[in-house]
């Protein structure tokens, strides 16, 4: 591993570290799944939503608030089939609701 004394961004950090590398791909993922399903998720809903974490074939969503959480829950099936038409390996996807800050 080199050694420097100086900043780095993240981008070359990324790009020297697989470990990096693996989250930065997974990161860029997420964000595309959610673009993808973004048309079926209800307008007045979408500022509360955010891409989660993917670990193997479950996907997590970042919900605000248990109201929008439950109107997601009834559409779970219709996201993980349009992912799935898709090519996304996608077996299950998690909500978990929080406070979203940005």
């Amino acid at each position: 591993m080199i050694r420097r004394n100086h900043p780095v961004p993240l981008h070359e950090a990324a790009e020297e570290s697989p470990t990096f590398a693996r989250l930065a791909q997974l990161a860029r993922e997420s964000t595309e799944r959610l673009k993808a399903i973004e048309s079926l998720i209800p307008a007045p809903l979408r500022a509360s939503i955010r891409p989660g974490p993917i670990e193997g074939t479950t996907w997590c969503l970042l919900v605000e608030g248990n109201a929008a959480a439950a109107k997601l829950r009834q559409l779970l099936p219709v996201f993980t089939a349009k992912l799935s038409s898709r090519g996304h390996e996608v077996t299950a996807i998690r909500l978990k609701v929080g406070s979203l800050k940005r």
